[in-house]
Formats: C-alpha cells, sequence, structure tokens
C-alpha cells in the first residue's frame, strides 16, 4: 500500500513544486514507483515534467469534477517509475464548482484510493492557498511536508497553516501526520539563513529533515526544459540534496 503525501504551503516561492518535481524522480530513481498529482491550477510540476496539458487532454479536474476514473488521466515521463496526473487552468473554477458537492471536502480521497497499491509514494504538489482543493488534498494525504524557505518572513504563515492540519485532522482525516518540515533555498554564506535555520530547529526539533535543500541554479533551470534535475544535470547539488532526502524519506518510512 503506498503512502500520499502533500506538500504544502499556502506562502507562494518556497519550493514546493521545485521539491516534488525533484523528491518524485529522486524516490523514482532509488526503484520507489512514484506518481505526481498536480493539484494546482498554475500547472508547474506538469510543465515542469514536459507534459503538455493540451495535448494529453485529461486532468485532475476532470477526476474531480466529471468522475473520470484517474487511471485514464495519468501520464508517463521521461522518468522511469514516475507518473504525473497532470493539472490545468481549469482547476481554477473548481473550488467554486465543487461547493454544492456532498463530499466536496473528501472528492480528492476518492479518486486517489484505488491508486494506492499502484504506487509506493503519491505526491500531491497543493496549491499556494488554502482553499478547498488543498483541503482535499489534506483530506487525500497520509501525511504532509511543509517546504519552509530560509528567508525572513519563512516563519509567517506557518501558524496559520499547523491550524488547517488540526483542523482537517478532528474534522476529516484523523490519521493526518506532519512527514516535516523541508528547509530550502538554503545559503550557507548568509547569516539570515543559518538565523532562520536554528529557529525553525528550534520550534520543530525532530520534526525538520536532516537533508536541506540548498540554492542551486541548476534546480532553477530544469523546470524551463521540462526536465527534473537529476536528468537536467546529474551532478548538480540539487541532484544530490534531492536524492538525500528521497534517502532520508524511505527510511523513515520502512
Amino acid at each position: 500500500m503506498g503512502k500520499i503525501i502533500a506538500l504544502a504551503n499556502q506562502k507562494g516561492g518556497v519550493g514546493k513544486t521545485t521539491t516534488t518535481i525533484n523528491l518524485a524522480a529522486s524516490l523514482a530513481t532509488l526503484k520507489q514507483k512514484v506518481l505526481i498529482v498536480d493539484a494546482d491550477p498554475q500547472a508547474n510540476a506538469s510543465s515542469g515534467l514536459g507534459i503538455d496539458v493540451k495535448a494529453h487532454g485529461l486532468s485532475i479536474y476532470q477526476c474531480l469534477l466529471d468522475g473520470i476514473d484517474a487511471t485514464t488521466a495519468i501520464c508517463s515521463t521521461a522518468v522511469k517509475n514516475l507518473d504525473i496526473i497532470p493539472s490545468h487552468i481549469d482547476l481554477v473554477g473548481a473550488e467554486i464548482e465543487m461547493v454544492n458537492m456532498d463530499d466536496r471536502d473528501v472528492v480528492l480521497r476518492k479518486v486517489l484510493s484505488p491508486l494506492k497499491n499502484s504506487y509506493d509514494y503519491i505526491l500531491i504538489d497543493c496549491s499556494p492557498s488554502l482553499g478547498l482543493i488543498t483541503v482535499n488534498s489534506l483530506t487525500a494525504a497520509d501525511s504532509v511536508i511543509i517546504p519552509v524557505q530560509c528567508e525572513y518572513f519563512a516563519l509567517e504563515g506557518i501558524s496559520k497553516l499547523l491550524n488547517t492540519i488540526k483542523i482537517i485532522k478532528s474534522k476529516l482525516n484523523p490519521e493526518l501526520a506532519i512527514e516535516g518540515f523541508l528547509l530550502t533555498m538554503f545559503d550557507s554564506r548568509l547569516r539570515l539563513a543559518n538565523q532562520v535555520y536554528q529557529e525553525v530547529k528550534r520550534h520543530f526539533e525532530v520534526m525538520v529533515f536532516d537533508t536541506v535543500i540548498q540554492r542551486n541554479v541548476k534546480l532553477s533551470e530544469a523546470p524551463s526544459y521540462g526536465q527534473p534535475v537529476l536528468l537536467y544535470d546529474p551532478e548538480s547539488k540539487g541532484t544530490l540534496n534531492h536524492l538525500e532526502l528521497a534517502k532520508e524519506l524511505i527510511k523513515k518510512n520502512k
């Protein structure tokens, strides 16, 4: 039985999508069967893996709103063992369209449940908001990874996200756990980055991943080529960081 992990933080630009793509590709390289669910209307995880949603025709939108079988929306990627259910800009309107559904909070859980036996890990790339789609993602997930940018205001908004997780645990998904806080965009030369690192460690202690994702230009360049960083530059710091993270995650879930 696979594990569903949501990557969430309502603060934009913290590295959610970059982490989703590269953690998934690293897990796949380590012989894990992985599915990405792109639950962000911007569809950056889809384009970052070279998926042309218009050409494919089906996305997570049709799974949520039209009830189509999720297996028909799955695309394979250039990375062996890595599949994706892409997103589409239509997902912007999905929250309004889902409002009158009786089971609006658990639609994604119903979509993904039949896929759990086919994958070791299902990673959900959440949008930078705490709207209905993100609530669905957290309700469908077994755990959540929270990327935290090593910059000023890093901890701003985390309390809001933790409160949302607490509400979802009490009302919709009592099994939801925090997989860990992941420090991203870390530059050891900057005093501020080191201060943020210490502060997050002090606040959340063992809940913080040992692996830190360092600031790396190759990580920024890779999506424009529709590739995870391990295909774009296998020797880069970004590749090595995400492989370390994947190993840490596998070890944690043994």
